[in-house]
């Protein structure tokens, strides 16, 4: 295997509702002066180059706020064998592989979400971040900075943090947010952003490389 480039930076962050875990990668990506991508731009992404209609995407994560769901539409696939036989979940899922990993490819980067550091996982090059905090933290914020309703924030950050278990685990087989899965995990509640951005790069400036890579495994 090549030598590994240091300077190559691509880093994911998982995080859970109200952590602050995209407001991170975004002042992140700012500061490392590379590109930065979410859910968004990873789905416009695919959009161009696959063709799938953007609206497609949208179906897939409301589905996959229910386990069952999810699984059920997943698994209607034509009963052929062949790339032709998967169901629309797994071909929209394929599409986001290849995307970020051509996006890694390319060169430095921040990728928020998107099973992002199981599509990149064993890339020497790759740090894995997830984010978290106390309830009453990831409340705080949800109401102060992202504009949800006091009455109903309980409700909308359980949702999503279900969508997001849910999409993960049925896709890569692991528990989301399990710390084994990650280079560093940090309580955003204990730190400000941008100490978290500081923190996120000096560590990433002091981690032992290891050289191992996705086909080792």
């Amino acid at each position: 295997m090549s030598e590994v480039n240091k300077d190559k930076k691509v880093i994911t962050i998982s995080r859970e509702y109200g952590s602050g875990g995209r407001i991170i990668g975004k002042k992140l990506a700012e500061k490392l002066g590379v590109p930065y991508y979410d859910r968004d731009t990873i789905n416009d992404r695919i959009s161009e180059e696959s063709g799938f209609a953007k609206e497609m995407f949208s179906g897939a994560e409301q589905k996959a706020k229910n386990s069952f769901l999810y699984s059920l539409a997943s698994a209607m696939g034509s009963g052929e064998a062949g790339p032709e036989s998967l169901s629309l979940n797994e071909r929209l899922f394929l599409a986001q592989f290849d995307a970020i990993r051509k996006i890694a490819e390319e060169g430095s980067c921040v990728i928020v979400g998107r099973c992002a550091d199981y599509i990149l996982r064993g890339l020497p090059y790759a740090t894995n971040i997830f984010i978290y905090a106390e309830e009453e933290d990831k409340i705080r914020r949800a109401v102060e900075v992202y504009g949800d309703s006091e009455d109903q924030v309980r409700k909308i950050m359980r949702a999503a943090d279900k969508s997001r278990a849910n999409y993960y685990a049925y896709h890569t087989g692991r528990k989301w947010g399990e710390h084994v899965n990650f280079n560093l995990c940090i309580d955003s509640g204990y730190l400000e952003v941008d100490d978290i951005v500081d923190l996120i790069i000096e560590y990433t400036n002091r981690q032992i490389w290891r050289k191992t890579t996705i086909d080792e495994e």
